[in-house]
Formats: C-alpha cells, sequence, structure tokens
C-alpha cells in the first residue's frame, strides 16, 4: 500500500461526497441525535459513499465514523476516521462553512488528511512529513507572536452543560487576545489556523471533528497540543477533550492562559478515565 494512493482515494471521496451533499442540501430532511445534535439524511448517505469506498479498496482496514461507527475502536493497525459533515447545523442553514473530513492512521499516528469544503471549493490536505497543502498550493501557519494580536477561533458543545468553565476561558481569550472567531466547523477552525487565517484554536470535540484537520495543522508549522495534561495511556493524536492549536509561539502563553481560566471557573477540568476511542493504538 503506497501512501500517495490512500490520498488519492481519500481526495476522490471527499469531492464525491462533497458532490452529493452538494445535491441534497435543497431536500434535506432534518433529525436530532439524542433530542440536541442536529443530523440531515446527507450525513448518513455521505458517511455510506466514504465507508463503501474505502471497503472497496482496503476491506481489511477499520473505520471510525460519525454516523455508521461512532463507537469503533482504535486499536486497528489501519484506521480510518470519517467526518462526512462536519458543521451539520451550518449546512441545514444554508451556512458555507462546511467540511467533509477524511484521516487514514496507522499505528495511532495521522498519515493522510484530507478536508474538503465543497461550498468554498477549497480542499486541504496533507501527508505526515510533506507539508500541508490548500487546492494544492503549500500552506503555512501564521507567524504571530503577540497574545493581543491574536485571532482565535473556538466553538461550543450541543450540551451546554459546562457554561461556567466555557465561559470562563472564552472571558480570558477575549480579554487577553485580539478577537475571537467561531465558524461551526472544527475542521475548518484548525484548517483556517494552517492557512493562516487563525491564530490559534481550542475546543473539546470528537474524534472525527479534528482527526484529518490536526495533521494539515501539524504540517503547516503549527503547535498541536492540549490545554491540560493528557490522562495515562491517551493518544494525542485521537484525544479529542481540550484541545489547543496555535502559531509557535503562542502555544505556551494560550495554554496558561487557558489553564488559569479553569482554575478560576465553578467546574474543574474533566477527569474521567480515558475513552476507548480516545487511548493510544496498540504498536504505536
Amino acid at each position: 500500500m503506497h501512501i500517495t494512493n490512500v490520498l488519492t482515494l481519500a481526495l476522490r471521496l471527499a469531492t464525491d461526497a462533497g458532490n452529493l451533499i452538494s445535491q441534497q442540501r435543497p431536500r434535506l430532511s432534518v433529525e436530532f441525535k439524542g433530542g440536541t445534535e442536529l443530523v440531515t439524511q446527507a450525513d448518513v448517505a455521505a458517511d455510506e459513499l466514504i465507508c463503501r469506498g474505502i471497503r472497496q479498496v482496503y476491506p481489511d482496514h477499520q473505520i471510525l465514523s460519525e454516523e455508521l461507527n461512532p463507537d469503533g475502536g482504535t486499536d486497528a493497525e489501519h484506521l480510518w476516521i470519517i467526518d462526512p459533515i462536519d458543521g451539520t447545523v451550518n449546512y441545514a442553514h444554508h451556512h458555507p462553512q462546511v467540511a467533509i473530513s477524511i484521516a487514514y492512521y496507522h499505528k495511532g499516528k495521522a498519515k493522510v488528511a484530507v478536508v474538503h469544503n465543497p461550498f468554498m471549493q477549497e480542499t486541504f490536505h496533507a501527508i505526515a512529513g510533506k507539508g500541508a497543502r490548500l487546492n494544492d498550493h503549500p500552506i503555512r501557519c501564521s507567524s504571530k507572536s503577540e497574545l493581543n494580536r491574536a485571532l482565535v477561533a473556538t466553538g461550543f458543545p450541543y450540551v451546554k452543560d459546562d457554561l461556567p468553565r466555557l465561559m470562563g476561558r472564552l472571558n480570558s481569550v477575549l480579554t487577553r487576545c485580539a478577537d475571537v472567531r467561531r465558524l461551526g466547523s472544527a475542521a475548518l477552525d484548525i484548517c483556517w489556523l494552517a492557512c493562516g487565517r487563525m491564530d490559534a484554536y481550542y475546543e473539546t470535540v470528537k474524534p472525527w471533528d479534528f482527526a484529518a484537520a490536526q495533521l494539515i495543522a501539524r504540517e503547516s508549522g503549527a503547535t498541536v497540543g492540549h490545554i491540560h495534561p493528557l490522562p495515562a495511556g491517551a493518544n494525542p493524536e485521537i484525544y479529542s477533550e481540550n484541545l489547543l492549536m496555535s502559531a509557535p509561539a503562542l502555544f505556551l502563553p494560550l495554554q496558561k492562559l487557558l489553564q488559569a481560566a479553569d482554575q478560576e471557573s465553578v467546574i474543574p477540568p474533566s477527569a474521567t478515565p480515558v475513552p476507548p476511542q480516545f487511548a493510544s493504538a496498540q504498536g504505536s
């Protein structure tokens, strides 16, 4: 298996899924998972298209995907992590910030990443060790070094049961940084960091929301990590709680700022055990 073949497949499937969701948006049927999380028939159809395409070429590979296999493990040697529509609320409201996210992992490490926005005709991709690209042009993260000049991206969860901590973080960032942006798609937030449109990003998401974009950010020169130390056994390339990514010079100052905000909030940072989908892969 050659890594460029993996990228070619991921690019084709992301483009095909983008065409599919573009065609289906005028006639959407909307439902809510768990009573809060919006999902459309296009999410499921795009997930099916991508999974079917992977299995046709790599039948022995494991797939973790938001709609069809959200509880899949991450301990396979060959693992694909898929978000068929990142930014479903945007999609349903006809906002253009929507992405298909496809990542390929080998032994717990991200090797190939594609994030495709069909409505803006922008495709971000990366191969580990080969740099990041937007529409096949090389990209680099910003060189911003002053926190008070930084434009910071973040997002908020469907279930808002941790508002004191979220608002504490937001207040600290708005006080010390230039401003905050919320695109409604974690994958695009991170890719915009990768191409210099943002200077930093923080949020807690699901693995499929950031699996591809984090490799693109890393390959663009951004520093990729977490606000707090990870639990024992967590794989930093899959563990998606308290994410923090930024231009290199901003990482430590922003990390300290957010840690201090959490210490001052009513609800302390979570100390729950590592869920299986965040654990380090065997052999990594």
